[in-house]
């Protein structure tokens, strides 16, 4: 019972566990904290700056926030099989290095697979990259708003004012002007909304740079295994030729002793 748990414990590809750890934490993060930090940068827009609703068929602030949703499902669904299918390549390929002679043969369609998952690794951490840069605008846009309301509680008589149009969240025709003095304005930087938005985002983008650190360790043990494999089909091929060789001369000799033999007699 030791030695199958020791076996079975010793098959288990550790680095693809590790990654697949980390993708599932930084994806968790990226999608659960962005998706309640739209929800309160929703609330802030709707109660602070009175910006509301355009028609059905217009394309404004409110429906953009709600394609970056359904496209956080999407992630979120996406990188969980994604996450399941390279696990299961690594115990594969794990299996093929260490099982080498057994049941389980290396063929030329496994080391495509390992190769096409490379590539598509690679490309995920390149859209990785692009959303922690997409991420971090959000971060600095209510880092500005914090600041902004740091600066009016210490300079007393400031005029210091939050235009939404600054960012493109508004048209340019629109006045949703915010400015110290007025009640919303402290209401605002008193709210639990925006300190609570401003911190998920943070951690929306803190998961980001957890899952562009997976696909780089996804890379690192793809790349690993799938040298690894290739060695072993060249000396996998080279076991093969040797014993067939070997096995020829048995023949051969084999086949003079009985000519001898046969002579002898």
């Amino acid at each position: 019972m030791r030695c199958c748990c020791i076996k079975c414990l010793g098959g288990i590809p550790y680095p693809s566990l590790i990654a697949t750890i980390l993708l599932y934490a930084g994806v968790a993060l990226f999608c659960g904290c962005g998706h309640e930090a739209l929800s309160g940068t929703v609330t802030i827009l709707q109660n602070y700056f009175e910006v509301v609703r355009g028609p059905v068929d217009s394309l404004d602030v409110f429906t953009m926030i709600d394609i970056i949703k359904y496209v956080i499902y999407g992630i979120a669904s996406a990188f969980f099989v994604y996450g399941i299918l390279l696990m299961v390549e690594g115990f594969f390929t794990s299996g093929a290095i260490k099982d080498l002679y057994g049941d389980f043969k290396i063929t030329t369609c496994g080391r495509c697979v390992s190769a096409w998952f490379i590539m598509l690794t690679y490309i995920f951490m390149l859209a990785w990259l692009g959303v922690t840069a997409f991420t971090s605008l959000p971060v600095f846009m209510y880092f500005n708003i914090w600041t902004i309301c740091q600066n009016t509680t210490i300079l007393e008589g400031a005029t210091l004012c939050l235009d939404p149009r600054q960012y493109g969240i508004v048209p340019i025709g629109e006045g949703k002007t915010v400015c110290a003095g007025s009640e919303k304005f402290y209401k605002m930087c008193e709210s639990n909304e925006l300190d609570m938005t401003f911190h998920l985002f943070i951690c929306a983008l803190a998961g980001a740079g957890a899952a562009v650190i997976a696909m780089i360790h996804y890379l690192m043990v793809l790349s690993a295994n799938w040298a690894y494999v290739k060695d072993a089909c060249r000396m996998q091929k080279y076991e093969d030729i040797k014993s067939k060789e070997e096995q020829e001369l048995h023949d051969i000799h084999s086949t003079r002793s009985k000519e001898r033999l046969n002579a002898y007699t």
